[in-house]
């Protein structure tokens, strides 16, 4: 290994291990969901049961409002915010929560993004131990050193969504390349970036996709290391050298929220979408074909009265002029049957469309909307909103337990983490639950917080890192 790369990771306190195609100090969370997206702390280490405000609490610090998780390496935390019309990058201390530095841009226009959906701010920073690479979806991609320095950047067009849910993939750093989910309603595709000059190494296109929420996963098997993306009904791999396409599986839902996770020989993902899995949708003719009030065989907006179908009137319209016709009507309704709520185990080793030789076993229950699943110690720990949880045996998906109340409802943003054999669950309602990483289902702590939860808690060496509305906190003995 070179030297130059053990010398910084004893710089840093650390250890080495390999994450996401760089070598890394132990002491890191270098993505969204930490050392290779997986939600598991690098070396298993003992962290705390009981923590909240006030209680086993190290430090706190106050922060602008966003979304992204903390991005940790050595003794920096990254995030980023929005405040005030500009979107920050933040680099704080570890050791006590002070902030080393801040930078901001204000972009032409920010990303709308409706109340209690997300930020402006809301991809996770991304490190592979020299620099740190930030994405807002208003303005671009840029790279900052550790000390503040921006490096490069690279200004990217403001996605086209109808829905107002803002965007939500974060970046992926991996053998010298950046790599974003830009799928959009218009417009869809993965970039990847030089990582040390910020210009274009290949974007693929993706014009049957639509907007989705998910991060790229890096799956190494079979000689190749593959980036795979969920997105509407299917998801597919590509080549990290050059993007070229190896396989498909078919079987998703209108929209994903989640990130797959990597491991065992196997791809695990779960996906759920408002309409997908439920009663069908009826067609025009049968459903909406009354509205019609002036017979001209369409409908405007102003025909249609509040509610569902007026919310979605523009991802309806799809021709972009102002009314729905049965056509554009009945292709929504198509898409929305195809689609399927599902729990899903692919093995490795396959090419071209892999749907009916790949997938190892899939589940229609327990599905999660937001949070990613947990693959630790052999077991798929998944969390559906309503404070639901389930645990299925990795290899084969029998169900340990199948929709558990954890007896915190409402809706779940955040994705498990798990360290020590505890598996970390964070509600938007603001607390973090603590299980036991077992065959039988077992709460061991509710730990709760004065302010909403929406993003992913960070472990690194048995501290626990929480980022609410308001603030950042680490709990650690």
């Amino acid at each position: 290994m070179n030297p130059a790369i053990i010398a910084f990771a004893l710089l840093l306190g650390g250890s080495l291990n390999l994450i996401a195609g760089a070598a890394a100090p132990i002491s890191a969370w270098p993505q969204f969901r930490g050392p290779d997206a997986s939600g598991v702390a690098a070396g298993d280490q003992p962290a705390l049961v009981e923590f909240g405000p006030g209680k086993n609490e190290r430090w706190n610090v106050a922060v602008p409002d966003g979304a992204s998780s903390p991005c940790i390496a050595g003794e920096r935390i990254f995030l980023t915010a929005f405040t005030g019309g500009k979107l920050e990058t933040i680099c704080l201390n570890r050791a006590d929560g002070h902030v080393r530095w801040r930078k901001s841009i204000t972009p032409d226009k920010v990303e709308e993004v409706q109340k209690g959906c997300g930020s402006p701010a809301s991809a996770t920073p991304a490190t592979d131990g020299k620099q740190v690479y930030v994405y807002f979806s208003s303005f671009g991609v840029l790279a900052y050193d550790f000390d503040g320095r921006e490096v490069w950047r690279h200004p990217l067009p403001l996605p086209f969504q109808e829905y107002g849910f803002g965007s939500g993939g974060s970046p992926v750093v991996c053998d010298g390349k950046v790599l974003l989910n830009r799928d959009a309603d218009k417009d869809s595709e993965l970039l990847a970036l030089d990582a040390r000059a910020g210009k274009v190494a290949w974007r693929v296109a993706r014009p049957d996709f639509r907007m989705s929420w998910s991060t790229p996963a890096i799956w190494r098997h079979v000689g190749v290391t593959e980036v795979v993306l969920a997105g509407q009904l299917r998801v597919k791999a590509y080549d990290l050298k050059d993007g070229s396409e190896r396989w498909l599986a078919r079987g998703l839902p209108s929209a994903v929220c989640t990130t797959p996770v990597v491991g065992d020989g196997m791809l695990y993902l779960a996906a759920w979408s408002s309409g997908s899995g439920n009663e069908p949708m009826a067609f025009y003719a049968d459903s909406v074909a009354g509205l019609d009030a002036n017979k001209d065989g369409k409908l405007s907006r102003d025909e249609i009265p509040a509610g569902r179908l007026k919310d979605f009137f523009d991802w309806v319209d799809t021709g972009h002029d102002g009314f729905i016709t049965p056509e554009e009507y009945d292709g929504r309704v198509k898409a929305m049957r195809v689609g399927k709520n599902v729990i899903m185990a692919i093995r490795s080793g396959g090419r071209g469309d892999i749907t009916e030789t790949h997938v190892q076993w899939s589940q229609s229950k327990g599905v999660p909307y937001v949070p990613s699943p947990l693959l630790y110690r052999g077991k798929l720990f998944v969390v559906k909103d309503g404070g639901l949880a389930s645990c299925f045996d990795a290899q084969t998906g029998k169900a340990f337990y199948l929709q558990e109340r954890l007896d915190v409802g409402g809706d779940y943003y955040s994705s498990p983490v798990a360290t020590d054999g505890k598996i970390y669950v964070a509600s938007l309602s603001g607390t973090v639950l603590v299980l036991k990483a077992g065959e039988t289902f077992e709460v061991l702590a509710r730990n709760k917080f004065t302010a909403p939860i929406s993003a992913t808690p960070a472990i690194v060496d048995g501290v626990t890192y929480v980022r609410t509305a308001d603030h950042l906190y680490a709990f650690g003995r």
